[in-house]
């Protein structure tokens, strides 16, 4: 068959990875601690203690947590280690920061557990549109173990791809 379509890239040794594939579905929580403070200024440690102690964790069940606090307080590092004392059993993930930080808390985990075995002396193209938010960081973070393994790596989509890296020979 003269017309017949071949679909070259299925038929290629070219390995497609979508971050997006990766994006854990859990939900993202932030905990503001100044709902904790005297006054929303001052941490005072007994009280402190038993707002904690009275909290509902179980809520946090199963989610990412950021944990930061939007006053001008200071905050010794204990009180943030106190809270993760209680998120442990429930929390999937407990970072102090913002929800981007905690995004790239998150993917930094899934690409350092990324197996690259397949990817050995294979082209790679990494997609890039996708419609949930991947940090930047997570791309950097996957080339960083790709590049020494993988023959080239390629950004964006099969069809319209920017080359980022070819092994020398």
């Amino acid at each position: 068959m003269a017309n017949e379509i071949i679909n070259r890239v299925a038929n290629s040794q070219l390995k497609v990875i979508d971050l997006e594939d990766f994006y854990p579905s859990e939900k993202r929580v932030v905990i503001d601690i100044k709902q904790w403070l005297f006054n929303e200024l001052i941490l005072k440690e007994t009280d402190f203690r038993n707002s904690l102690k009275n909290h509902n964790w179980t809520q946090y069940k199963n989610t990412y947590v950021a944990l930061t606090c939007s006053c001008d307080a200071i905050v010794p590092s204990w009180a943030y280690m106190l809270i993760a004392t209680y998120l442990t059993d429930y929390a999937k993930k407990v970072i102090v920061g913002t929800l981007n930080e905690l995004e790239t808390a998150i993917f930094y985990n899934i690409i350092n557990d990324f197996a690259i075995e397949e990817y050995k002396n294979k082209p790679v193209i990494i997609k890039g549109c996708s419609n949930k938010q991947i940090p930047e960081t997570a791309y950097i973070q996957l080339i960083e173990k790709l590049q020494p393994v993988t023959k080239s790596i390629l950004f964006g989509e099969a069809c319209s791809s920017v080359p980022l890296y070819k092994k020398k020979n």
